[in-house]
């Protein structure tokens, strides 16, 4: 997402937003940085297809489902049940979020404001405060995650 926002000292800012595939490393994290592999994901996942076929195919023929197709409703469940770690983790990763203004002649910008939000909706919502703050006061506030980079 990129948005061109003009602020009271007639300054022309580009605020952008992108999603980070990793998490960004930080002292607190220090402990958990070492990455043991995808293969125990790959393990639990076979395992949830196995239970999921196993419960599917223990049903009795006399069960009545609610509606048309007995399984219909437990397959659909079972989807869901699947999705949503997925679609958490998608819908919840960092962003990037960057302020910048200005042209120093060799195409950087002059002035650079950076931070990191949590979320699709987040970032969206502070690119929103962000072109507010810098159509108020001319520059993004400092209360939010945003912090001048040198």
């Amino acid at each position: 997402m990129e948005r061109t926002v003009r602020g009271r000292d007639d300054r022309v800012w580009t605020l952008r937003s992108q999603m980070e595939w990793r998490q960004p490393a930080t002292a607190d994290d220090f402990e958990h940085d070492v990455s043991v592999g995808n293969a125990s994901a790959f393990v639990l996942l076979a395992l949830i297809i196995v239970l999921a076929i196993t419960l599917i195919s223990t049903i009795p023929e006399d069960v009545v489902a609610p509606w048309s197709g007995r399984m219909l409703w437990l397959g659909l469940l079972i989807v869901l049940a699947i999705l949503f770690f997925p679609v958490r983790w998608a819908l919840r990763r960092p962003w990037t979020v960057v302020a910048e203004t200005g042209d120093n002649g060799e195409g950087e910008p002059t002035e650079r404001w950076t931070g990191q939000v949590r979320g699709a909706l987040t970032a969206r919502q502070q690119i929103n405060r962000v072109a507010k703050s810098i159509q108020v006061d001319s520059q993004p506030d400092l209360e939010g995650p945003f912090q001048p980079v040198a």
